[in-house]
């Protein structure tokens, strides 16, 4: 096995750690800011508080070392951030990290981020990332992966940037297979009657019945999992009205809404509320008291649209309220435009707060209502469920630092059409909730750490603590790679690694601005 040294920027949890250890890597330093991750990474790999390296921003240089990996903060590309990119702070710790890179002269590295960062809207900061990666003289592609593929099953798609000093190593790199067949999830589950080791495909219809394929993009295949959104549609899909007790009208009037939501003509958004006047071009048959019923039934929500300006007087305006009026067009004030402003979210102003002091001081009136549906944020999903999965299913959803309202059954069901199946879920499944989510050494074990790795027992603080960190196995089969391209076959191993960092604490320690010896 080939020995090489590493360092462990943003290190998390140290989910880089675990698999760069398991192949022959020596960690001789890690740089991390969350306290509670801080104390997690001790505890569990046996560290003094000490090898801490500190905050990015505040480190000068490194010690000598062949590879440097980190989970570069993805909020600032994340979907389900607000995509600001370089404009915010936290996209600026890309620069600190190319920095030290530069600085540092390791044999190669892996940074990885969220898959946002590949998007088409961040192009070009992805362009300027792999720019200056290669100013500071390395090789470097970045690689889009999910973590299903190799050998924990879960959706898990990330951007992995891997580059070289040389170009024959960055050369040699190929991708690691992905592996098949995948693992089933209630592999990894302890729900009863469950075997951890491999079934074979007679022992799985033994335990659970047929075994159910999973969904192909036609949607020819049953689904392995049932999604509680109100604003998509598809054969696996639980929406409010097949939950709620409704009629066959007011099942109608919320498919039509379903269809025509995300229309232009109502909005620029993916996903539009509609008014009365807009309803009626569709249907005229429907009343303003039929979508109240709804709105009633917790299905429906009324939501304020536009506004008219009454008269101001400048020194009733605060700084806030005065950047909102500003968004303003003829005298109204629509939220199109406020949901649109790109210089809100920078200036981190919730509109919605604002609206609420201009009404007050009597400066805006509602004009318009528009009708959308309650539940609109698809990863909140329904009444607090977004996804149960069955247990035969070979994926369960991204571990997120937020938490993720998704669930496994307790009882796998078969059946031979999607309109069956849908209703055998209901019946057999969420009416007699026969599902939960996931439990802390479940979630360990999706993300590829040991079952028993030391964490929090509050659960908001695992979750986050998890969410946060890479998949073990991808990182596994990447430094596998790695090492395949002869990167580390000469390599020189510092004789004492803690005398390292000590030596490096007391650097940053110190003003003097100068290198360690040896970097």
């Amino acid at each position: 096995m080939s020995k090489f040294t590493f360092i462990d920027l943003f290190a998390g949890i140290g989910g880089f750690r675990i698999a760069l250890s398991n192949n022959g890597g020596e960690c001789i330093g890690f740089s991390e800011i969350d306290k509670l991750a801080i104390t997690t990474y001790c505890e569990n790999y046996g560290e003094s508080l000490d090898v801490n390296l500190g905050d990015i921003v505040e480190i000068r240089a490194l010690p000598k070392h062949d590879l440097l990996v980190g989970g570069v903060p993805c909020q600032s590309w994340s979907i389900a951030g607000k995509n600001l990119g370089f404009d915010d702070d936290r996209g600026q710790l890309w620069n600190d990290t190319i920095y030290l890179l530069k600085q540092s002269k390791p044999k190669c590295f892996i940074f990885e981020n969220v898959k946002g960062l590949n998007d088409p809207r961040n192009a070009k900061s992805l362009q300027y990332i792999l720019k200056r990666i290669h100013e500071a003289g390395y090789y470097a592609k970045p690689f889009t992966l999910d973590s299903s593929d190799y050998g924990i099953p879960q959706s898990r798609v990330r951007v992995y940037i891997i580059g070289f000093q040389k170009k024959e190593h960055f050369d040699n790199f190929t991708l690691p297979e992905k592996i098949f067949p995948k693992p089933k999830l209630y592999q990894f589950l302890d729900l009863p009657k469950m075997e951890q080791a491999s079934l074979t495909t007679e022992r799985q219809t033994e335990l659970f019945g047929e075994v159910l394929p999973v969904v192909h993009k036609r949607g020819r295949d049953l689904n392995n999992y049932f999604l509680f959104n109100d604003i998509r549609n598809g054969t696996s899909t639980i929406h409010s009205w097949d939950i709620i007790p409704t009629t066959q009208r007011e099942k109608d009037i919320c498919l039509l809404l379903l269809k025509n939501r995300r229309k232009r003509i109502y909005g620029p958004f993916d996903g539009n509320p509609l008014s009365i006047e807009h309803f009626n071009a569709l249907d005229k048959s429907i009343s303003c008291h039929e979508l109240e019923i709804l709105k009633s039934k917790g299905i429906l929500k009324s939501v304020e649209y536009v506004y008219h300006i009454n008269a101001i007087a400048n020194n009733e305006l605060s700084p806030k309220e005065m950047l909102v009026l500003n968004h303003s067009f003829e005298g109204e004030l629509r939220i199109d435009d406020l949901k649109n402003s790109r210089k809100l979210k920078q200036s981190r102003i919730l509109f919605k707060k604002v609206i609420k002091s201009l009404k007050a001081k009597s400066i805006l009136t509602c004009i318009e209502t528009r009708y959308e549906f309650r539940f609109t944020k698809i990863s909140s999903g329904i009444n607090g469920i977004n996804r149960i999965y069955l247990p035969i299913s070979e994926v369960f959803s991204t571990l997120v630092a937020s938490g993720i309202n998704d669930y496994v059954a307790t009882v796998n069901i078969t059946a031979q059409s999607h309109d069956e199946l849908k209703q055998k879920f209901l019946e057999e499944v969420y009416f007699q909730e026969a599902y939960r989510k996931i439990s802390k050494e479940e979630a360990c074990a999706i993300q590829g750490f040991p079952r028993n790795f030391h964490l929090p027992s509050n659960s908001q603080k695992w979750m986050k603590l998890l969410g946060n960190s890479v998949s073990v196995p991808v990182i596994d089969k990447l430094c596998k790679a790695i090492v395949r391209t002869g990167v580390f076959d000469v390599c020189t191993m510092e004789s004492s690694t803690n005398t390292k960092i000590y030596d490096y604490k007391d650097h940053l320690r110190s003003k003097s601005g100068q290198k360690l010896e040896g970097s």
